[in-house]
């Protein structure tokens, strides 16, 4: 089976699951799209109201904004496979809960592996604590770190900047070093996809965090509204 059979077998499974609550309230799963030899892996959080009524990761205004700076590394949308943590809509926007991230995490493992990109870059703080446990993201953002046979770089949520307009220079200096990064990557691991990675543990997000819209306070983490 081909990496692109092997991807849309799994959108197929996702599109009919029921292994959490999530599944009584979707409109349509966002399973994920784009290139299965994808370099770079984008990791969102969950879809809103957009996605849910059509299908697609990242279409609402943070979509819009996202391939704003994907454009500014040089990347357009198709270069790169997008999706989320959770696969259907969590309701009114609300943040993912533990089984819900247990439940979907099965498919982005089996994505991850089959995609085997060579840079997984986070948005937001449920995708990063996935591979980052118990780290602040206003600490590590921009930052490539290698885990297992590939490299992840935490970055804020493009809803972010959408709220919080002082977040947009951080945001936009991070995604103008994806370039250099990607080259970094390249040469470690060199230009063959290397084996496929040891499936990363599942790390639940904290009961305190620090609030991505705000870089100096700690508050409760609050979903975005706009994806």
């Amino acid at each position: 089976m081909t990496a692109q059979e092997t991807l849309a077998k799994i959108a197929s499974e996702v599109s009919t699951c029921t292994n959490c609550d999530l599944h009584k309230t979707r409109t349509l799963s966002v399973p994920g799209e784009g290139p299965a030899n994808a370099e770079i892996m984008l990791i969102g959080e969950g879809p809103g109201a957009n996605e849910d009524m059509q299908g697609r990761p990242f279409i609402g205004a943070a979509g819009k904004f996202l391939v704003e700076l994907l454009a500014q590394a040089g990347l357009q949308r198709t270069d790169v496979w997008i999706c989320n943590v959770v696969k259907c809509r969590p309701p009114a926007n609300r943040d993912p809960m533990p089984e819900e991230l247990a439940a979907c995490n099965l498919f982005l493992e089996r994505q991850i592996e089959r995609i085997n990109p060579k840079i997984i870059i986070t948005l937001g703080r449920f995708s990063m604590y996935k591979f980052m446990p118990g780290v602040k993201i206003t600490q590590v953002h921009g930052q490539m770190r290698r885990i297992n046979n590939r490299f992840v770089i935490a970055m804020f949520h493009p809803a972010a900047a959408l709220h919080q307009a002082a977040l947009k220079p951080a945001i936009l200096a991070d995604f103008a070093k994806l370039p250099q990064l990607l080259d970094t990557a390249r040469k470690e691991l060199n230009t063959n996809k290397t084996q496929p990675a040891m499936p990363e543990k599942q790390a639940q997000p904290e009961t305190s965090h620090d609030a991505e819209t705000s870089a100096e306070q700690m508050e409760p983490p609050k979903q975005m509204k706009l994806f």
